[in-house]
């Protein structure tokens, strides 16, 4: 009898430890924006979605700032996040392979984005916005972007010219890969539609492109010590950022968004 009541107790010991140790994430409790107060919101560093989220901080919102977009994502699904804050774009993404995760209907707040030059290159901005504007013209900037969002997904990819001179050198491009579908990686390839953008402007201008991936925050400082030749990364026109680099014209617009947990 002994036995078999140490059997027992041993059963159910474990079945309350294993209860124990469950994890389960909170409810979701964001359903709007005007229940961002007093939540626990996680942003990206240095992004306008930080910027903007700053505002709840007076509101007793506890932002967590992350360098990666996934990081954050992660956070929320494990429940120490009530809510993340990003570009549409990668956040549909990232919903589509956390499948716990949804987005909410109401967007934030709508921006442009734009590539960046240093002030003391006004002719490279004026050469970038020429390239651009020609790309409107002949389609290719609505093919480049048709290739990584909508129905056609991945059937029209941007091509290089093959006889292409880029005897005018090498142009450096300032970015933080990690932000799909703008830039990322492929395997071992650099895609996305700022890099397709970039490519086709210096296509166009006879240069060899070259990528250097680093922080977010890092990209205007990069441009203005000359390190970096351009900049991107999804990056939106702000005021603040216009009196450190030049804009050049916006390629797209988009949101910043809400993410929470169904």
């Amino acid at each position: 009898m002994t036995r078999k009541l140490t059997v027992c107790f041993l059963a159910a010991f474990l079945c309350i430890f294993l209860a124990a140790c469950e994890h389960s994430a909170p409810e979701n409790t964001v359903f709007a924006v005007d229940d961002l107060p007093g939540k626990t919101i996680g942003v990206l560093l240095d992004t306008t979605g930080d910027a903007y989220a700053s505002e709840y901080e007076k509101e007793s919102s506890v932002l967590e700032r992350f360098s990666y977009a996934e990081d954050a994502i992660i956070a929320l699904a494990e429940g120490n996040l009530d809510c993340v804050i990003i570009d549409e774009q990668p956040a549909r993404v990232l919903v589509d392979k956390y499948k716990d995760l949804t987005i909410l209907d109401e967007q934030f707040v709508t921006e442009n984005y734009a590539f960046c030059f240093s002030k003391d290159r006004a002719e490279m901005t004026e050469k970038f916005n020429t390239a651009l504007a020609e790309m409107k013209e002949s389609g290719t900037l609505d093919q480049i972007i048709s290739n990584y969002i909508g129905d056609a997904k991945g059937t029209c990819p941007y091509q290089s010219p093959a006889d292409i001179d880029r005897s005018n050198g090498v142009l450096t491009l300032a970015l933080h890969i990690g932000f799909e579908p703008y830039e990322f990686y492929d395997d071992d390839v650099v895609k996305g539609i700022d890099i397709d953008i970039a490519r086709a402007f210096c296509d166009r201008m006879g240069y060899e492109l070259k990528l250097e991936d680093m922080e977010f925050d890092s990209i205007i400082a990069a441009v203005q010590t000359g390190k970096a030749d351009f900049g991107c990364s999804a990056m939106t026109i702000t005021e603040d950022r216009a009196k450190l680099i030049d804009f050049t014209d916006s390629y797209t617009s988009s949101s910043q968004v809400i993410i929470v947990r169904k």
